[in-house]
């Protein structure tokens, strides 16, 4: 018999017989392991569950909690959509299939224009073929021989062709009659796909191309137990409930004019003053916490860009230029320019060392119209924006603080739950490796002291220096990926920036590119889904509804009106005609925090009847109490969430 040594991720190896597979050792470790397994990792290269391992050889075992056992699974889930399609409309061309952050999609180019009733007779079929159980078969093939395999498919020629090497081995899956290109790995067989679900379909272009083929595209989702289906169909419903674009028009927040330019966000009164209560926040703390504030324009000459190396690097996501004076001109797609720009208009001394200047800049980027979304991706936004120019002894600290601040930030707005992540270097770089080195590790040692673990991305830097992302949760326990922390080696070079040193040399100053909350678009709009539109009290664009039980007590309401006001507290005075009952289910549909009924009981007493949205009726209270009560949540910035 002859024995190899497997070793597992924690170090531990034992010996098994030639030619077992994962599926075997799982089977060895535990029955519920091997109910479980969906995909192995074979010296760091994902195979099936029925790969023969022949060496010694390092193993990891995925399930479908671990990201690659997700990822196999919903690629399979794909391919399984895909041949229901083929086998009920033969005409049908596939693009691409891949598994995405939750669940899957394939893109099809189909002579029928697909509806909601077609997903479903598609789901009966996927089921019809699980039933079947056909197993999935990897074959490989030359290039010359694939080519022959697809001949007619121009999509997969398309792909095909993209391989350098002719004596390249190109991979196939089978499963039944069908057969598509790719890499693989996939599910034993369909059996493992227990409960699944097509959300939607929409329209889609070849290879994100707008002027290629037009496809169509069909989302869905799979999981190993029908439970998680159905948790995750709640959540969806639960996320449709706080969709912040069908907020934002029901609380009459902000609107977006195709006629007057897609991508371009109009704040309406409402909207408007949360932003300003976001602002001001803002820019109070970053005063606090030594930074100076800035304005910068919003265009700048072509030299400008061409400096900076946007127009080399980021001009497809430019808007196109203006001539001004015979000469080019750009609106911003960033701020950090502008600011080297003021730095540069003094001389300065490692005494003037560290500059933390801070911008709401507002910048446009060209974005294809197919991925704008609300608040989320639009053509114009403001950045909530900052420079730090520091020594080479100074970039620790900074660091520290800037993670500090940004911790601080995201838990006033009531979130609690963050990860970090440290971008590495990618194959194109600026700067030298020491540079790079120095600079990464300082963005480790950074999070280490303060006791945060974090996780590697590895290559996700830009080109010009590692970075720190921040990821945040919302109520959904969606992950967003919001506050970045980055070096930057290129600029300072491309701008010749100085510093004079301590030895009266000159040196150039380090740099790091720091945004806390995003863009204040792109916030606003995570911060509509997280709340559901029920603002706390310190944010809300209505703190208080005052409602008189008929006009004849408009007089007293005005008073109260009158008092809140006075200590500026947003309030609104509901005059309208109409029956009390009317007005309380409206203000409650608005998500206005407190309403206060006044008739004639209130005015002989001097108090008010509060109700609290979400908890009704509080009771009878004297005014003063109750200014007193929300003057101090909104000083403590107090966050809840009621919905």
């Amino acid at each position: 018999m002859s024995l190899i040594k497997v070793t597992f991720p924690d170090g531990t190896a034992k010996e098994f017989e030639k030619g077992i597979t994962p599926f075997e050792i799982a089977k060895a470790i535990s029955n519920n392991l091997a109910k479980e397994a969906i995909v192995a990792e074979i010296n760091g290269i994902r195979r099936e569950l029925s790969t023969q391992i022949n060496d010694d050889s390092q193993l990891k075992i995925f399930t479908f909690n671990d990201s690659d056992g997700k990822d196999t699974y919903w690629h399979s889930t794909s391919h399984l959509m895909a041949h229901a399609i083929k086998e009920l409309y033969p005409e049908a061309k596939f693009g691409v299939g891949p598994s995405i952050d939750n669940g899957f999609y394939y893109d099809i180019d189909i002579n029928t224009q697909l509806t909601e009733e077609d997903l479903i007779k598609i789901e009966k079929k996927m089921q019809s073929i699980i039933d079947r159980n056909d197993s999935f078969v990897r074959s490989e093939l030359s290039k010359t021989d694939a080519l022959k395999f697809f001949s007619g498919d121009e999509y997969k020629i398309e792909l095909i062709e993209a391989f350098d090497e002719d004596n390249t081995v190109i991979s196939t899956y089978g499963e039944g009659i069908f057969t598509d290109l790719c890499t693989g790995p996939h599910l034993p067989s369909t059996k493992y796909i227990k409960a699944f679900k097509l959300l939607s379909v929409s329209g889609s272009y070849w290879r994100g191309d707008e002027k290629r083929a037009r496809m169509q595209r069909i989302y869905g989702i799979s999981f190993p137990k029908q439970k998680m289906l159905d948790d995750y169909l709640e959540f969806l419903e639960e996320a449709k409930r706080r969709d912040h674009r069908k907020l934002g028009k029901d609380l009459d927040l902000f609107s977006i004019h195709e006629e007057a330019g897609a991508g371009l966000i109009y704040w309406h009164p409402k909207g408007a003053r949360v932003r300003n209560e976001i602002e001001d926040f803002w820019k109070k703390e970053h005063l606090k916490n030594g930074y100076d504030l800035l304005y910068s324009p919003h265009i700048g000459k072509s030299q400008l860009w061409e400096t900076s190396g946007h127009l080399v690097n980021f001009k497809e996501n430019m808007f196109a230029p203006m001539k001004i004076d015979e000469q080019d001109y750009y609106v911003k797609p960033m701020n950090c320019p502008f600011h080297i720009e003021i730095y540069k208009s003094n001389l300065h001394s490692y005494r003037d060392l560290p500059l933390r200047w801070a911008e709401l800049g507002t910048v446009y980027r060209f974005e294809k119209s197919g991925v704008l979304h609300g608040l989320l991706r639009v053509r114009g936004f403001t950045q909530d924006d900052a420079h730090i120019f520091c020594s080479k002894e100074q970039i620790e600290n900074e660091i520290i603080e800037v993670i500090r601040f940004s911790n601080a930030m995201w838990k006033q707005f009531g979130f609690e739950n963050l990860k970090y992540y440290v971008s590495t270097r990618p194959d194109k770089v600026a700067g030298d490796d020491e540079l790079w080195e120095q600079a990464t590790r300082s963005l480790e040692i950074a999070l280490e002291k303060e006791n945060l673990s974090y996780e590697i991305d590895e290559g996700g830097g830009a080109f010009y220096g590692p970075k720190i992302d921040i990821k945040i949760k919302d109520a959904l326990n969606r992950e967003w990926q919001m506050s970045t922390i980055q070096f930057d080696f290129n600029l300072p070079k491309r701008f010749d920036m100085k510093y004079i040193g301590e030895d009266g040399k000159e040196h150039v100053p380090f740099m790091v590119h720091r945004a806390l909350l995003g863009s204040i678009e792109r916030f606003m709009g995570v911060l509509i889904e997280h709340y559901a539109g029920a603002f706390p009290d310190w944010l809300a664009p209505v703190q208080i509804a005052v409602i008189p039980v008929s006009q004849n007590y408009f007089d007293y309401a005005q008073k109260i009106v009158s008092l809140l006001l006075n200590e500026n507290l947003r309030v609104q005075f509901d005059k309208r005609n109409e029956k009390i009952g009317y007005k309380i289910r409206d203000w409650e549909t608005q998500k206005v925090p407190y309403m206060l009924i006044v008739g004639e009981k209130e005015e002989t007493n001097g108090t008010v009847s509060l109700r609290k949205h979400k908890f009704g009726d509080q009771g009878e209270m004297k005014i003063e109490d109750f200014i007193s009560a929300i003057k101090e949540s909104v000083k403590n910035k107090n966050n809840y969430n009621n919905n």
